[in-house]
C-alpha cells in the first residue's frame, strides 16, 4: 500500500509575512507612544485654557466715561420744548422704567437663554467658528446679550472728538477679538447681576435714526416714553436691534411688521405671551409718531431754542451740551409763546410783509417768558430778537424816540421835574459842541412842521417831541444818557452823542425789553435770563434762577418815569397800546420809517416790540394799510394783543406812586399831561438858514397852581390812526 504524504499548504503569497510584522511594529509603536500623541492636543489645550485663564484672572473691565446723553429742554411748566444733541440720541433710564414686555421681546429675540447662560453660548460660538472658517472671514456673532454689551461698551477704544469729548470707537472684528469680549463677557457676568446687564444693554443698543437705547428710540418712533410703551411698540423696537436700517419703520412699515411679527412668534415660543393674543396683534399695522424734525424745521419758536443752545455751548461747550444729558428747565412759558407768535402772524403774516421781534420778560427775575426773533427759522437764523449782541449774528437795530426814556431818566438823576416847562419849537439848532457834526450845529425837527409849543417834561414825553430832548439832552450831556441806558440794561455800545437821545444807536429788543423791565421793577435791574434750572443727568444742580437784581436808579426816579410814560398810553403817541389797565410805554420811530417801536410793561411783565425789514433800511411804507409804519400803530398793536391777553388771568395792579420833585415852582404833583401835537418818529433836519427859537437853559418855572399843559405856537395835528 503506498504511502501517503501531506504536503504543507501553500501560502497565498510571500508578503503578508512582512505586513503581520509590520501590524505588530504598529501595535507595538502605539503601545510605546500613543499616550504621547494623545498628550500632545491635550496639552496644548490644557495649555490654552490655562492661558486663558490667565488672561482672564489679569482681565479687569476697562474704565468707561459717562455715555454719552441727550440735552433737553423744557419750558418753566416742565412741558418739553426740544432736545440738544448731535448724531447720538440717548437718555438713560432706570430698569424699573423699562416695560417687562419691552424686556421680555428682546430677551425672545436676541438672546433667549440669557437668563441661564454665563456670558457666552457655546454652541453658538460653535456654529458662528464653523461659518467663520467655511467663509474665510469673520461674518458670525453668535453673540448673547451680555457680549453686544461688550462689543458696545468695553471691547472698544475711546478717543477724543471736538463735539461729544470722549466717543467710544467699535473695535475690529477678529478672532482674536472675539476671544476677548468673551472673556470680558464672563468678567461682566461676575460683576454685576442679570437685571444690571440688561438695562445697561437696554441703554446704549443702536436702533436706529441717532437713538441709542429704549428711551430715545420710543421717543424717535412713537413720540413717547419708554415706560409708556405698548406691547406692539415695545416688539417693533426688540425688532429694529438686528438691522435698524432694513427694518425702519418711517422708510418701510411691511418690513418693520414682518419682523415684529416675529417677534411676537419667539415671544409665544418662549412662553411670554399667549398665543391668541399674539394672532390678534400680528394683523395689526406698525403705527409711529411722525418722523423727526431737526430744529432748522420752520417755526418761531426755534429762536428761542437756538438762543437757548448758544448760550449753554458758551457756558458748558459743545461736548456737554450735546453730550452731558443736562435737564434745562427755561423761563420761556409756551403758552405766552403760542400768542406771541399768533399775535405776530396776525398783523404781519402776508407775502412781503416786513418782520418782527417780541420779547417779553418778567421785571421782578429777568426771567424771558417770550421770544420771537422772527417768524422761518429755515429762511432765516438770524435772530432778529438779539441780534448784534455778542454770540449772534445780525447787526442791531435804531430804537428811534423809545430811547428818549433814558434822556428822561438822567434828567430826573440830574433834579429836572416832570413840571419843568421846556419851549418845543417845530425845529430847533444846538450849538452845544458836543452836538455839534463837523463843527456844524446839530439840526432837530419835529415830525410834524406844525408841532411846536411849550410842554412840560411829562408832556414832553407823551408826545415825544424831539425839540424838546434835543435840549434835554445838552442839558443832562449825552454821557448820562449812555450811563443810564448801560445801567438799566442796555448791553450794546453807545456812543456819547446828542442823537443818542433819538435813538440813534444800534440796540436789540432784549435789551431794550430789559431795559424797561428795570422801570416796572422801581428800579431794580434783573439780567435778563432763558434759565430757571440746569441739572446734571445725575440731579446734581448746575445753575439755578436766583433773582438777585441790582439798583440800577432809584425807585422815585423810576416811579416819575412811569408816570410820564402812562401818558404815553393813555392820550400820547402810544394809544393802540391801551390795555384797559395801568401800563406805561413809549413808541419810536427811526429815521426814513426804517424802524418801529414800542416798548411797554405793566408791574408784572414788560415787553419790547419791534418791526422793520431785515436787510435794513428800507422804509416801512404801505404795510396793512398804514402809508407809515409808526411805533405807535403795527407795534403798538402787536404789543396790545400779546399783553391783553398773556395779562387776562393776573390781577390789575396799579403802579406805586411817585414823590414828586424837582427844579420846579410848579404843584407838588402835576396833573396828567394834556392831549396835544401828534408823535415824533424822527428827527428831520431843518433847512440851514432857517433862525432857529434858542434852547431854554433850565427848566422854567410855573406860576403856583398853574396846571404844566403844553401850549402850542401853532395848529397841532390832529392825531390820526397812521400817528397813533
Amino acid at each position: 500500500m503506498a504511502t501517503k504524504t501531506t504536503e504543507p499548504r501553500a501560502r497565498k503569497g510571500p508578503k503578508h509575512a512582512p505586513r503581520r510584522k509590520g501590524r505588530r511594529r504598529g501595535r507595538s509603536f502605539l503601545r510605546r507612544h500613543g499616550w504621547a500623541l494623545l498628550g500632545v492636543p491635550l496639552g496644548v489645550g490644557l495649555l490654552a485654557v490655562a492661558g486663558l485663564l490667565l488672561v482672564y484672572l489679569r482681565l479687569d473691565l476697562p474704565e468707561t466715561p459717562p455715555p454719552i446723553q441727550t440735552t433737553y429742554l423744557y419750558d418753566r411748566h416742565g412741558r418739553l420744548i426740544t432736545t440738544l444733541h448731535a448724531s447720538i440720541d440717548r437718555t438713560l433710564i432706570p430698569f424699573s422704567q423699562m416695560p417687562e414686555h419691552l424686556r421680555e421681546a428682546v430677551i425672545a429675540v436676541e438672546d433667549e437663554d440669557f437668563y441661564s447662560h454665563p456670558g457666552f453660548d457655546p454652541l453658538g460660538i460653535l456654529r458662528a467658528a464653523w461659518t467663520d472658517l467655511v467663509r474665510g472671514e469673520v461674518v458670525q456673532g453668535g453673540s448673547t446679550i451680555t457680549q453686544q454689551l461688550v462689543k458696545n461698551v468695553y471691547a472698544g477704544t475711546y478717543v477724543d472728538d471736538p463735539v461729544y469729548g470722549r466717543v467710544y470707537r467699535v473695535p475690529e472684528r477678529t478672532v482674536g477679538q472675539k476671544i476677548r469680549e468673551v472673556l470680558l463677557a464672563v468678567k461682566v457676568e461676575q460683576t454685576f447681576t442679570k437685571d444690571e446687564i440688561l438695562a445697561r444693554y437696554l441703554n446704549t443698543v443702536y436702533f436706529g435714526h441717532g437713538a441709542y437705547g429704549v428711551q430715545a428710540a420710543a421717543r424717535t418712533y412713537f413720540g413717547k416714553d419708554a415706560r409708556d410703551l405698548t406691547l406692539l411698540e415695545s416688539a417693533t423696537l426688540a425688532g429694529l436691534i438686528a438691522s435698524p436700517g432694513r427694518y425702519d419703520p418711517f422708510v418701510d412699515p411691511e418690513a418693520a411688521r414682518e419682523r415684529r411679527n416675529l417677534v411676537l412668534a419667539r415671544m409665544v415660543a418662549e412662553g411670554y405671551l399667549d398665543p391668541a393674543r399674539a394672532a390678534r396683534l400680528e394683523v395689526k399695522p406698525v403705527r409711529t409718531a411722525p418722523e423727526p424734525v431737526a430744529i432748522d424745521a420752520p417755526g418761531a419758536s426755534d429762536y428761542f431754542v437756538d438762543y437757548v443752545r448758544r448760550l449753554l455751548v458758551r457756558r458748558y461747550g459743545e461736548a456737554e451740551v450735546y453730550g452731558g444729558g443736562l435737564r434745562v428747565t427755561t423761563t420761556l412759558d409756551m403758552g405766552w409763546q403760542r400768542v406771541a407768535e399768533r399775535v405776530v402772524r396776525e398783523h404781519l403774516g402776508e407775502p412781503g410783509d416786513p418782520a418782527a421781534a417780541l420779547v417779553a420778560i418778567e421785571p421782578r427775575t429777568g426771567a424771558i417768558r417770550a421770544m420771537v426773533g422772527g417768524l422761518n427759522f429755515s429762511r432765516s437764523e438770524v435772530n432778529l430778537a438779539v441780534a448784534g449782541l455778542p454770540g449772534f449774528a445780525g447787526t442791531g437795530r435804531q430804537a428811534g424816540s423809545a430811547f428818549k426814556t433814558f434822556t428822561l431818566v438822567a434828567a430826573l438823576e440830574k433834579g429836572y421835574s416832570l413840571n419843568s416847562v421846556w419851549y418845543g419849537p417845530s425845529s430847533i439848532r444846538i450849538d452845544d459842541p458836543r452836538c455839534s457834526t463837523g463843527g456844524e450845529p446839530w439840526e432837530v425837527g419835529n415830525a410834524d412842521p406844525g408841532e411846536a409849543g411849550s410842554f412840560t417834561l411829562a408832556s414832553a414825553v407823551a408826545h415825544s417831541v424831539n425839540t424838546v430832548f434835543a435840549q434835554l439832552v445838552a442839558e443832562v450831556g449825552p454821557e448820562a444818557v449812555v450811563d443810564v441806558a448801560h445801567r438799566m440794561g442796555i448791553r450794546s455800545p453807545l456812543e456819547p452823542v446828542c442823537s443818542i437821545t433819538l435813538g440813534s444807536g444800534s440796540v436789540a429788543p432784549l435789551e431794550m425789553a430789559e431795559a424797561y423791565a428795570t422801570l416796572a421793577s422801581r428800579g431794580i435791574r434783573h439780567r435778563a435770563t432763558p434759565f430757571e434750572e440746569v441739572l446734571a443727568p445725575d440731579g446734581d444742580v448746575r445753575l439755578r434762577l436766583r433773582p438777585r437784581g441790582t439798583r440800577a436808579i432809584s425807585a422815585n426816579d423810576a416811579a416819575l418815569a412811569t408816570y410820564a410814560l402812562r401818558g404815553v398810553i393813555e392820550f400820547g403817541t402810544g394809544t393802540a397800546a391801551d390795555i384797559g389797565r395801568p401800563a406805561a410805554g413809549k413808541t419810536g420811530t427811526t429815521q426814513n420809517y426804517a424802524d418801529a417801536w414800542f416798548c411797554g410793561y405793566v408791574p408784572q411783565l414788560a415787553a419790547c416790540v419791534w418791526v422793520g425789514y431785515p436787510e435794513g433800511q428800507r422804509p416801512l411804507l404801505d404795510v396793512q394799510g398804514f402809508p407809515r409804519v409808526y411805533g405807535g400803530t403795527i407795534p403798538a398793536m402787536i404789543w396790545h394783543d400779546f399783553m391783553a391777553e398773556v395779562t387776562a388771568g393776573m390781577p390789575v395792579r396799579d403802579f406805586p406812586e411817585p414823590s414828586f420833585v424837582g427844579y420846579t415852582e410848579g404843584p407838588s404833583t402835576p396833573p396828567p399831561p394834556s392831549p396835544g401835537p401828534s408823535p415824533s418818529p424822527s428827527p428831520t433836519p431843518t433847512p440851514t438858514g432857517t433862525p432857529k427859537p434858542s434852547p431854554t437853559a433850565t427848566p422854567s418855572p410855573l406860576p403856583t397852581g398853574t396846571p404844566p399843559v403844553p401850549t402850542p405856537t401853532g395848529e397841532p395835528s390832529p392825531a390820526r390812526p397812521g400817528r397813533r
